[in-house]
């Protein structure tokens, strides 16, 4: 009796090891950081770390529809740069004497930088998708040209100010406090200790994560990308109209993006050319750790936002106990090359 259930069990243990792994890994990893500082645990940090991830995981919702497709975006970190300048150099405060518009008198609203921004980064959108559904490319190779095309128009849109290529800084405080405020849930002594407030960007990344997921799985768009993205020949054969669904795939990324952007430049409070500097790979990195497949067809949103708190949360733990910046970087792409490994093993077994 023993005998027959025994390679079934271990097989399941060994299913379940390989579908989780990652996950034990850096579970693993947070309890080491918070053995080492127990200080590391508590809800300010964890405010902190979501407050972080927010604007990233934002990014990722939309990165993660090209992985599912079985292609990926290596444009989206220069896209948010390219956007974040656009929102910044609107939202500078008119008392501002070095502010990129002078002839600006009066506070703009938020949905100004807002719309900008998405439809900024809809128009890369579209010519990766473009590049992917019509002229059959690579997106690797479409969304590397776009990702140099939106550093060059970043760098020449902030080097065009008055004063050269100055930090696009000091925003007015409605933007400001649209970006960085919060629900107070828990109010503060009279001393001015305990208290909890929500920040609104957490609020932002959740409203977009529940968006997406209907998206996903309650729309004929997220059925059809998970077919192309599983068998791109059969969901052809099937009647699915593939051109048009990939461009709704970009496109859909395409507000995220601009609504990263806009959220990010009043977060970070200072955009210049180094802006989105790697937040694509942050977002890939986010999707991979939470279960999208780049072999395509594989996928979930709370996967996603899972993936990109717990990378979120590994970052933050790094620079908690001091670990040095260049080491943080080998840490970071040891853990992607981890998920990618573990990714191909998960595909070659189900194969």
């Amino acid at each position: 009796m023993e005998n027959t259930k025994s390679p079934l069990n271990r097989q399941k243990v060994n299913d379940f090891l390989l579908s989780y792994a990652l996950y034990i890994i850096l579970g693993l990893m947070i309890v080491v950081v918070i053995s080492i500082n127990p200080a590391f645990l508590s809800i300010s940090n964890f405010t902190k770390i979501l407050t972080q991830a927010s604007t990233r995981g934002i990014l990722a919702l939309g990165a993660a529809g090209m992985i599912v497709l079985a292609g990926t975006d290596l444009s989206a970190g220069r896209i948010v740069g390219v956007c974040a300048a656009v929102s910044a150099s609107l939202m500078q405060s008119v008392t501002y004497a070095s502010r990129m518009y002078k002839n600006i008198t009066t506070d703009l609203p938020v949905i100004v930088p807002l719309v900008l921004s998405i439809a900024i980064a809809m128009v890369f959108c579209a010519i990766n998708g473009f590049g992917v559904s019509k002229l059959n490319l690579h997106a690797f190779i479409v969304s590397l040209g776009t990702q140099l095309i939106a550093f060059g128009v970043t760098c020449i849109y902030i080097d065009s100010q008055e004063n050269g290529a100055q930090a696009l800084s000091s925003f007015n405080q409605t933007f400001l406090n649209f970006v960085n405020g919060g629900f107070e849930i828990i109010k503060k002594k009279e001393d001015g200790s305990g208290g909890f407030t929500l920040p609104y960007l957490i609020i932002y990344f959740a409203v977009a994560a529940v968006i997406m997921w209907v998206v996903w799985n309650k729309t004929a768009l997220g059925k059809n990308m998970f077919a192309i993205g599983g068998n791109k020949e059969a969901a052809a054969v099937s009647g699915v109209n593939i051109a048009k669904n990939i461009m709704g795939v970009y496109l859909v990324a395409g507000v995220l993006y601009g609504v990263a952007a806009c959220l990010e430049a009043g977060r970070i409070q200072s955009v210049n050319t180094g802006t989105g500097l790697n937040y694509d790979l942050d977002a890939i990195s986010g999707c991979v750790i939470g279960g999208v497949s780049f072999s395509g067809g594989v996928g979930t949103i709370p996967g996603v936002v899972i993936g990109v708190v717990l990378l979120q949360m590994i970052n933050y733990s790094l620079s908690f106990l001091g670990v040095n910046p260049y080491l943080q970087y080998i840490i970071k792409g040891l853990i992607i090359i981890l998920a990618v490994s573990i990714d191909v093993r998960k595909y070659l077994v189900k194969k």
